[in-house]
């Protein structure tokens, strides 16, 4: 009996960017996920956007997992900033730090997923044409006003001076108020604007592999998503985060040399039938593979010979088949939809049973089994004193990454 193998390839999850809306400020975001064998038990996505902005320019005051990214946005005022004016009249910073979802959708399946993003960070440089009068702010744009916190060193000269704070979940609004007034001959403005942010990204073991795509957008100006204040008002009035999800999975089974020919025998093998005429209660053998998977599939067979919804082996001089019962025991970190272990799990024809295997992390290169039988009811036929017969027949194993 020859034993073959289907098996589908690699799986990985990449966020890039696409245009969506004409005249909007596009930002893309990317990250990335891929099974890693020196760590599978880190599934998570890993963000590859370039660092732009705050921490682009500044790594050294960024720790690990704080992420910001160039907002291709300029404000200007449109009046004068009186001094002592009320908040609305003067810098000020609203953004959207709570969380919103972003409904990604497979291209080819219209499978969806969601993403969460929220706005943790918020950095520019203000300027002016001419140095600001002397005490115009009574503190630093290094310290962040309250909600807003110490996001990291500021610098600049007179003219240009840079700064990033960083923005708690649900804050309302961050203001400076000027002390002196700042007329328009100043030409006050922002210019090299960034944001941080945090991702919170599905669960790719449990998603497909393919292309999914979304698109968050942001509104800008006053009372918008963006909120910058009644002076300061932007060159553009909507921020498009765009989102593409591309999906990579591993799904590899290697079985040994020589394990495609598969021989079934009794247990302790045919002495006791040849020397004795005793017959076995069963005819197997259990045949080990290694699989590496990251990704749910499914699991049926193909066979040259069929009984009902099971392989058979056929032995042509008596033209009499039998039924080949064929079974499946995974390696541990790969259960069924229930969340079940598989041990001996009959495998069919039709896959029923077989539905959906899923990982609960990257499983590399694990041992299973796959079990072959012939029952002792079959056995009875099969085996005749001084009647020579030889049954074989060929079944194909299917791992299927295509699993719903």
């Amino acid at each position: 009996m020859k034993l073959a193998s289907m098996a589908s390839g690699l799986c990985a999850l990449i966020l890039t960017g696409f245009m969506t809306s004409a005249g909007a400020a596009n930002v893309e975001i990317t990250a990335l996920f891929q099974p890693d064998s020196t760590n599978p038990m880190h599934n998570e996505f890993v963000n590859k956007t370039p660092q732009g902005g705050y921490c682009g320019g500044h790594p050294e005051y960024c720790e690990d997992g704080v992420f910001s990214i160039d907002l291709p946005l300029r404000f200007r005022s449109v009046a004068a900033i009186e001094a002592l004016h009320d908040e609305r009249q003067g810098p000020m910073f609203r953004v959207p730090s709570s969380w919103r979802d972003i409904r990604v959708i497979h291209d080819e399946t219209g499978e969806e997923e969601t993403v969460r993003m929220r706005v943790n960070g918020i950095g520019a440089a203000y300027t002016n044409k001419v140095p600001l009068p002397v005490g115009v702010w009574q503190f630093g744009w290094v310290y962040a006003p309250a909600p807003c916190r110490y996001g990291g060193v500021g610098f600049g000269n007179q003219t240009y001076y840079a700064f990033f704070w960083r923005v708690p979940l649900d804050a309302g609004t961050c203001s400076k108020q000027a002390q002196k007034t700042i007329d328009q001959s100043y030409d006050f403005a922002y210019r090299d604007m960034g944001f941080s942010y945090q991702l919170i990204t599905p669960n790719p073991l449990k998603m497909s592999s393919g292309t999914y795509r979304g698109v968050l957008n942001y509104s800008v100006g006053p009372g918008q998503d963006f909120d910058m204040g009644d002076v300061m008002l932007p060159d553009d009035s909507l921020i498009s985060v765009n989102f593409t999800l591309i999906v990579e999975h591993t799904l590899k089974v290697d079985i040994p040399p020589g394990g495609n020919r598969v021989i079934l025998e009794p247990q302790g093998g045919w002495q006791s039938w040849l020397s004795q005429g005793r017959k076995p209660t069963r005819l197997f053998r259990d045949q080990t593979f290694n699989i590496s998977a990251s990704s749910r599939f499914k699991m049926n067979l193909r066979c040259q010979f069929v009984i009902g919804n099971n392989c058979a082996l056929w032995e042509p001089t008596a033209g009499h088949p039998v039924p080949l019962e064929v079974a499946v025991t995974l390696p541990g970190g790969l259960t069924d939809a229930a969340g079940q272990p598989v041990n001996r799990r009959p495998l069919r024809r039709d896959g029923v049973g077989t539905e959906l295997f899923q990982p609960g992390f990257y499983v590399d290169r694990k041992p299973g089994t796959l079990h072959f039988e012939v029952a002792r009811e079959a056995i009875d036929e099969m085996l005749k004193p001084g009647i020579a017969r030889s049954y074989s027949g060929n079944v194909t194993v299917i791992w299927d990454s295509e699993a719903g």
